[in-house]
């Protein structure tokens, strides 16, 4: 596996996330079973974040403020642009996990026809769906959502917990 991790100040009416890093784990996973999404619902499930859908990601940009998520690509690729108009834009493929911390924005820039995602958040977490325009109250929102006990691949050990609680 190989980690990347991107931190997102705020941008515009996007908050972002200046204390949480967005963390991708590439070839996380190998995806090489017929129903590979099973292999991130089951790791996501075991480690507290409940298997939510199986989709894609919205074509404009929008954040959770109540929820971090995680999103498990497990068939295709897929262009994400993070952290709003002038964020960074990463290439995910099958195997890949997306760690997204709450307030970071993004908005899917462009897929392959076969593409498949798992997404997920921790327990007790629900999400909603902003486009910054109550950014003052997300703000506050984002500010008092706790880190999760778990990483969603990994559980009580992994980089989310190195990173999120360094």
């Amino acid at each position: 596996m190989e980690l990347s991790t991107y931190l997102l100040p705020e941008s515009g009416n996007m908050p972002n996330n200046d204390r949480l890093a967005l963390l991708v784990y590439a070839s996380a996973v190998a995806c090489d079973r017929p129903d590979p999404a099973v292999l991130f619902e089951q790791a996501f499930d075991a480690h507290s974040w409940p298997s939510a859908w199986r989709n894609g990601i919205f074509p404009y940009h929008h954040y959770h403020s109540t929820a971090h998520e995680a999103l498990g690509v497990y068939r295709g690729t897929v262009s994400v642009r993070f952290g709003g108009e002038d964020g960074v834009i990463v290439a995910a493929s099958a195997g890949d996990v997306i760690i997204v911390p709450a307030g970071v924005a993004h908005k899917c820039v462009g897929h392959s026809a076969d593409l498949g995602i798992v997404g997920a958040y921790p327990r007790g977490q629900i999400p909603d769906t902003c486009d910054g325009s109550n950014y003052t109250e997300d703000r506050r929102t984002i500010a008092g959502l706790g880190i999760p006990q778990m990483d969603p691949m990994f559980g009580d050990s992994g980089p989310m917990l190195d990173h999120w609680r360094a």
